[in-house]
């Protein structure tokens, strides 16, 4: 669990203009408690593979059918440019152990705008993304459990509004948690599902009379956008990677825990697009559990596991949010009532987003698009090149850092415009 900061606001901080390896400690320590850091290697993997791996896997299916089979290729190249900026964020926070949250890294590097900018885009992100998992459980409900317009005290709510607002209860008590060694029995309960899920519709294809039938199409031009951006939200768990460094007992072994988090969930990614793509081709649903025949025992669990992993990843993934909220309250308010008070409120925020927009896949193509890549894969690079000054030195670390970036600027600015003209049209 990242450590709270003291009394002030985490954007009301000095500004930093160079590094300065004493005055920055002094500054960034100024910030911070400090509190006893006693998760394991084993917890960490857990908890950072549940981060990275989830609903994501059931979007790689329509993003390879939107942009083709060659499309697969970036899949990979955005998780080795994912797994390379999270070695730099550890980097980063090996400069000054006072680091720990990402907006110290952009302190840091940028002063109080830097900050500023990383908070505002990973508390974004992380929020979005949230709200979309409460979209999914919707949608899966509903699919399983077709559900009538109910009538509540005078007010109309229709049956997949009605099922988004109980799994926003369910969910509620993993909020509560406050513990990430504890946290992380949860989070092998996503884990557990992601491979579950692959597996359920792998039979049901196999042995279900689904098939390997569609051929698809090798590249799809205008798809590639839709694609990057589903792939890019697919590896958006970089601003939890500072909160999940500080709970380690031993930090040195980060790296381990970022290079088996990221084999391992690509080659799930792959799995699920590559069998979902053979099984539905250019028909299959931005979840790919929406296709799947609900008389087949394997694809009602798959569908069953499938509401598993929203539930699991959700408290990880609003743990940096709820920790901010702390920050912003006296130190005389911050207490148990309070900490649950406020992530309540915030749960029931993300539910009412929810609500309002309920375009699964539209709305993680843009988070992946906007958000994910600002903050997964630009801003790391820009944190890495200032703090370190790496920028100074012309050599091949520089050059392939600004391919990245310039690879992500465009990745984002093409992805994004797709996203938001998609939301219009389906609006």
């Amino acid at each position: 669990m990242s450590e709270e900061l003291s009394c002030k606001s985490s954007l009301d901080v000095p500004l930093l203009p160079q590094w300065n390896h004493h005055e920055e400690k002094a500054n960034i320590a100024s910030h911070h408690s400090t509190k006893n850091t006693t998760v394991s290697l084993f917890r960490t993997c857990l908890n950072g593979l549940n981060a990275i791996s989830g609903v994501g896997i059931l979007s790689v299916p329509y993003a390879l059918a939107s942009g083709g089979w060659l499309s697969l290729g970036l899949l990979f190249a955005i998780a080795t440019a994912a797994f390379y900026t999270g070695t730099l964020m550890k980097r980063c926070m090996d400069k000054n152990s006072n680091i720990k949250t990402y907006p110290d890294i952009g302190e840091l590097a940028f002063g109080k705008t830097g900050r500023l900018i990383i908070s505002v885009s990973m508390y974004m992100e992380l929020y979005l993304v949230s709200a979309g998992f409460l979209i999914l459980e919707g949608d899966n409900l509903s699919n399983l459990f077709p559900i009538g317009e109910i009538q509540i005290a005078g007010l109309a709510i229709g049956g997949k509004q009605l099922l988004v607002i109980l799994v926003t209860f369910i969910i509620l008590p993993t909020v509560w948690l406050d513990n990430l060694s504890m946290l992380s029995y949860v989070s092998a309960s996503g884990v557990f599902a992601s491979a579950f899920i692959i597996l359920s519709i792998s039979w049901t294809a196999t042995f279900d009379g689904v098939g390997f039938h569609q051929k698809g199409t090798l590249v799809n031009w205008n798809g590639i956008p839709t694609a990057v951006s589903l792939y890019a939200f697919c590896y958006c768990a970089h601003p939890v990677f500072p909160t999940l460094y500080n709970s380690m007992t031993n930090k040195h072994q980060f790296s381990y825990v970022l290079f088996a988090c990221f084999l391992l969930t690509t080659v799930g990614y792959a799995s699920m697009a590559i069998i979902g793509y053979l099984m539905y081709g250019s028909h299959v649903e931005s979840q790919v559990t929406l296709n799947l025949p609900l008389d087949k025992v394997s694809s009602k669990l798959a569908i069953y596991t499938t509401l598993v992993n929203p539930i699991s990843k959700f408290a990880l993934m609003v743990t940096p949010i709820t920790d901010a909220l702390k920050d912003l309250l006296p130190s005389t308010y911050r207490n148990r009532v309070t900490s649950i008070l406020g992530s309540t409120v915030l749960v029931m925020s993300t539910a009412i987003v929810a609500l309002t927009v309920p375009f699964f896949g539209d709305l993680m193509s843009l988070v992946g698009a906007f958000l994910s890549i600002t903050a997964s894969i630009l801003l790391p690079c820009l944190c890495y090149l200032q703090i370190s000054g790496t920028y100074k030195k012309y050599g091949y670390e520089v050059v392939a850092i600004v391919a990245i970036i310039i690879a992500g600027i465009v990745m984002g600015i093409s992805g994004t415009y797709t996203s938001i003209m998609d939301i219009v049209h389906h609006g």
